[in-house]
């Protein structure tokens, strides 16, 4: 049984050990009722006010469902203890709200994209696991297919931009996958893990456009949920938009009237103007050191989602993501990425707007090099 633990400021410990304890609280697990075979109680409702079509014109893949978030459920729990919940009180007092941070930060790869790669490898073919997957990535959502692959016996190639993250690197070494350098960003390395993994016969696996990674990825929203039922704003970082997909699919799911917000770097905006704009947005550049959100080019399926169940998305500058590094790990002891950094910096840019209300952070990720961290010392202080 894996246990995770974080400390908060005041020294109070939150342990996760199976599915008995959270935050020095029971986990409330929302059941799946007996009907789930078919439908999910109320999930009509949310469907049919949030007009979700049943698949995305543009790929043709059905969107993930309510029902497919709880069936990764099951899967991801034999696998991952749920993370903590934390509510630190430095924290609330700088926002003026019930501030909550879910730590995907303790996850085995450091990040929340584990749920997805665990939920889509668990539904491959023997053959096609035989053949072997491929993808590209800027560093975690290649950790989740090199850690799944190597939990279900398959050969992982993970394309990566020249100057990725030396950390999330040879993490992906660890789990056994091979590692290419394909390109000088994201984008060009999926086109080129496209193209090998045609030439291999191998799956290839789109960090967006692939519902049940979404579908396993949004099982984290899930649990936040569970722990707080009257939660009001849910704030989650965007890079592909899987994580924010996942999100509104199972948070408003549930709770039609929670508050959903999407937050992406100024100098990486493709999704946040996707969103705005109503059509799909490329860019020639990105200019942000998160690279976690550092993408050119928004994707097909989580723009479905997006566009008819997100409430809100903000841009943060890499100035404010470095001064939310350091605000959390002052406050919580807990150190972020600057993708996973980028919720609290929304949040403390709209605090006026969150006042009084229960609000929960993600914090999608903590794998930041020494160098970024020294940088961000360096140049800001918390606020």
């Amino acid at each position: 049984m894996i246990t995770h633990a974080v400390t908060d400021n005041r020294g109070a410990r939150a342990t996760v050990r199976g599915l008995q304890w959270a935050n020095g609280r029971e986990t409330r697990k929302v059941p799946m009722p007996a009907t789930a075979q078919t439908e999910l109680p109320g999930q009509a409702e949310a469907d049919q006010h949030a007009a979700l079509p049943a698949h995305d014109p543009a790929s043709g893949l059905a969107l993930p469902t309510l029902l497919d978030v709880y069936r990764a459920r099951q899967v991801v729990d034999r696998y991952l203890a749920p993370t903590p919940l934390i509510q630190p009180p430095a924290l609330g007092d700088l926002l003026g709200c019930n501030a909550y941070v879910k730590c995907e930060n303790v996850q085995p790869i450091g990040a929340f994209k584990v749920r997805g790669g665990i939920n889509l490898l668990s539904q491959l073919s023997p053959d096609e696991l035989g053949r072997g997957v491929v993808t590209a990535s800027t560093g975690n959502h290649g950790q989740s297919i090199a850690y799944a692959a190597r939990l279900f016996g398959a050969r992982a190639t993970i394309h990566m931009p020249e100057r990725a993250n030396p950390l999330k690197v040879a993490a992906m070494r660890r789990f056994g996958a091979e590692v290419v350098f394909s390109g000088v960003d994201f984008d060009t390395c999926t086109g080129a893990a496209e193209a090998d993994a045609a030439a291999r016969g191998a799956y290839f696996v789109h960090t967006s456009n692939e519902p049940r990674l979404i579908a396993g990825v949004a099982t984290y929203a899930l649990e936040i949920i569970e722990e707080v039922p009257d939660l009001d704003v849910l704030i989650v970082p965007v890079g592909g938009g899987s994580g924010a997909s996942g999100a509104c699919i199972a948070g408003k799911g549930i709770n039609p009237r929670l508050r959903g917000i999407a937050v992406q770097a100024e100098g990486a905006p493709a999704v946040y103007e996707t969103w705005r704009s109503g059509r799909f947005v490329a860019h020639d550049r990105v200019d942000t050191f998160a690279e976690g959100m550092a993408t050119r080019v928004s994707h097909s399926l989580p723009a479905q989602i997006l566009w008819r169940r997100l409430d809100d998305f903000r841009l943060v500058s890499d100035q404010d993501l470095r001064r939310a590094i350091l605000t959390l790990l002052a406050t919580t002891g807990l150190l972020a990425e600057g993708a996973g950094a980028a919720a609290l910096a929304a949040a403390y840019a709209m605090r006026h707007e969150l006042a009084g209300r229960n609000v929960a952070l993600v914090l999608s990720g903590g794998n930041l090099t020494l160098d970024a961290l020294a940088g961000a010392l360096a140049t800001e202080q918390p606020w």
